[in-house]
């Protein structure tokens, strides 16, 4: 059972070398390298086109309609941390808006995940202060039950714990376990030296059916070429 009430401080951040390697690919090339893993749910969408994060997570549990602890977690935001907003059940009420946002620009915040609503997307974009939520809704909420800071939650279905790496982009969010990430930095890293070669050599005029090999297998597929 979640426990209500903490806010740990002590929270033990991917190592800031890996964060900015990480930061130099997109989301899909660091989902793939690690195995098709660490994805949240697609319905998470930036409030503006072209919104993109890297950094260190800083978690947030929060309650339908109460967001009382956003104001808690600003406290405890590093430079360069990224807030993730779980919360306790299915809800759209807008969170957070353009007051929280120069809080927690204050304080460093790169952006806000949240698996809820926001409101102020005008201003929120003319900051550039990068948000991908689940909702945009003028609703407001109340500030009555507490929640937790710093706690392992699930957000958009995925497991984040406080101090892992979050990507997020216009293709998605995906989190990487702070314990690995160099290691998927260097998978994303060779995956995408990969690519760069197979782009060049598309690009010229090759098919993919023949840089891929896939004719014998159709073949015993039973594709059939009819002139």
């Amino acid at each position: 059972m979640q426990a209500f009430g903490i806010v740990n401080r002590k929270v033990n951040r991917a190592d800031s070398v890996q964060v900015e390697r990480l930061s130099h690919f997109g989301v899909a090339t660091i989902h793939e390298a690690m195995g098709r893993v660490g994805l949240m749910q697609p319905y998470m969408r930036p409030i503006y086109t072209g919104a993109h994060l890297c950094g260190t997570a800083v978690t947030v549990l929060l309650h339908p309609g109460d967001n009382w602890m956003m104001h808690v977690v600003a406290e405890q935001i590093q430079p360069g941390d990224i807030v993730v907003a779980a919360c306790t059940a299915d809800n759209t009420d807008g969170f957070f808006g353009d007051l929280l946002a120069t809080s927690f620009k204050a304080r460093g915040a790169r952006g806000l995940i949240i698996d809820a609503g926001v409101r102020d997307v005008k201003d929120l974009t003319a900051m550039q202060f990068p948000v991908f939520s689940k909702a945009i809704s003028a609703k407001g909420t109340v500030k009555e039950t507490i929640g937790s800071v710093n706690v392992p939650v699930v957000c958009a279905g995925t497991m984040v714990n406080p101090g892992d790496v979050i990507i997020a982009d216009d293709d998605g969010i995906v989190v990487v376990p702070a314990h690995l990430a160099q290691e998927a930095a260097d998978a994303s890293a060779k995956r995408e030296s990969n690519e760069a070669e197979k782009r060049q050599r598309l690009a010229s005029g090759e098919l993919g059916l023949d840089m891929y090999n896939m004719r014998e297998k159709l073949a015993k597929a039973g594709l059939r070429y009819v002139d």
